[in-house]
């Protein structure tokens, strides 16, 4: 009977753990929303002019910025110092939303497609962490998908830098609003079955998600259902 009940307490308290990860990953999550919507308010109200006279090189630094700071947060992802790292990030994407968000704010009905995209954003969210805390499929098979995916859509945005094709853009943006559900339905489930046990490092890449979700959506409301009148 001993060797029965030490196993159960192994199950019980491993689950727990889980179940720990995924309430701190959602918390982490909602905290991150704060500086996020607070960075947002004042890059809609800043100049990105010097993004303007240098696109090229103004995303090339974005993207090095970007990566500085994953990296940071990774490198700490078991020690406190990821908290504020990662609200340092998410402030920075939030500065990062004010061209989009000036852009859309120069349609009529800008404001609404902006809500639109953030509670279509939200309900993604919902049914694919839904999906992700019941199936019992094993997905670990969708890392590998995804990694390729990620390649090529990198590939493809580096590409359009330089050939800054329009139908090619809603195009990427429709590919990453596809792959950004599905990244999110991985990363839960990934929480969920243990095999991540880092929460920073799981909001990380949630929130990296969310985000691109959110920004994808948005654009292709606006190209197909922004009203300039």
């Amino acid at each position: 009977m001993q060797p029965q009940f030490q196993s159960a307490f192994q199950t019980t308290t491993y689950s727990s753990s889980r179940h720990k990860v995924l309430r701190n990953t959602y918390g982490l999550l909602g905290l991150s929303m704060v500086p996020t919507v607070i960075g947002a308010a004042v890059g809609t109200n800043m100049s990105f002019a010097f993004l303007a006279a240098s696109p090229l090189m103004g995303s090339l630094a974005i993207m090095a910025v970007f990566y500085g700071l994953v990296f940071a947060i990774q490198a700490n992802r078991n020690s406190a110092l990821g908290v504020p790292l990662m609200l340092g990030f998410t402030f920075m994407m939030g500065l990062l939303l004010g061209p989009l968000l000036q852009f859309a704010l120069k349609f009529t009905n800008g404001a609404q497609l902006i809500m639109v995209a953030g509670g279509a954003t939200a309900a993604v969210f919902a049914v694919m962490a839904g999906i992700a805390t019941t199936t019992k499929r094993d997905l670990s098979g969708m890392g590998k998908f995804l990694s390729v995916g990620a390649i090529v859509l990198m590939v493809a945005v580096v590409a359009n830098l330089f050939l800054q094709l329009p139908a090619m853009h809603l195009a990427i943006a429709a590919a990453f609003a596809l792959f950004s559900s599905l990244m999110i339905l991985w990363e839960v489930k990934n929480v969920v079955d243990g095999g991540e046990t880092s929460y920073i490092s799981a909001s990380l890449g949630i929130y990296i998600s969310i985000y691109n979700l959110f920004t994808s959506l948005l654009q292709l409301l606006l190209a197909f259902a922004g009203d300039r009148d």
